[in-house]
């Protein structure tokens, strides 16, 4: 994302293993980077790495640039912070909500990876994890986060995020191919969801934002194929519990 050359990489199965081929072939700690943005060197987070790559995706890899700490304090029961994970270790701050306690602080950015709450390190933790410490901070109390943002990339380097995939020509009937990184360590090739999947797909995600604070597409993909495997609501609440058990999904969810 910063201007570097490019590298196929290759020999990968899931998202740790794909920062470590990454890592090799630029000369950088695995550990530095935050996150892959999907056609664009830029921070945006609708564009994120998730559990899926399109067979003629581009990645970017983003990757640490400075830490800085901010207090916080927490004056009402939602900060307005959506969480979400690179599936190696890092949350990191997907949205800030507009009027919330969170956009008072400027140095809290979109992005940012959130490295350690009143000094404790988050380094390993997921995003449900994070946002339930967040969640559990007394009404009232100040705090203090740690976040390590992403390296700012070279102004000039700009028109490179016009250097996207490269969209192959598809024969009557043929679906786009996608990588799917399943949770399981299991890497398979599959059509790419059809839109009423993916919308399927992304109101699950919205109904982890809005009750567990946190956006995961790979998560919300998980729970899709979970669903249409199950004949019955009980079955799929059993499921859930079962395969997703360290989640701890509230029943209104």
């Amino acid at each position: 994302a910063h201007g570097s050359p490019t590298r196929q990489i290759r020999d990968f199965a899931n998202v740790k293993q794909l920062y470590e081929a990454i890592g090799k072939a630029f000369g950088v700690k695995s550990t530095d980077i935050l996150y892959c943005t999907l056609n664009t060197h830029k921070v945006d987070m609708t564009r994120l790495l998730g559990g899926q790559i399109g067979l003629d995706d581009f990645l970017f890899a983003h990757v640490k640039g400075d830490t800085k700490t901010a207090k916080i304090l927490k004056d009402g029961p939602a900060l307005g912070l959506t969480i979400s994970d690179n599936g190696a270790g890092y949350a990191f701050i997907k949205k800030i909500r507009e009027d919330s306690i969170m956009s008072r602080h400027q140095v809290v950015a979109v992005g940012d990876h959130i490295q350690a709450i009143n000094g404790q390190d988050l380094t390993g933790s997921r995003h449900f994890e994070v946002a339930r410490i967040l969640k559990e901070i007394p009404i009232g109390s100040e705090f203090t986060i740690t976040l390590v943002e992403p390296r700012k990339a070279f102004d000039a380097i700009a028109p490179r995020g016009a250097m996207g995939a490269t969209q192959k020509e598809l024969k009557p009937g043929e679906a786009r191919k996608t990588l799917r990184m399943k949770s399981n360590g299991a890497a398979v090739v599959e059509d790419e969801p059809t839109s009423d999947v993916q919308t399927t797909i992304t109101k699950i995600d919205d109904l982890l934002e809005q009750f567990v604070g946190i956006r995961d597409g790979e998560l919300s993909s998980t729970m899709f194929h979970i669903a249409k495997e199950c004949k019955e609501a009980d079955a799929f609440a059993a499921q859930l519990d079962a395969q997703l058990t360290d989640f701890e999904f509230p029943d209104d969810f």
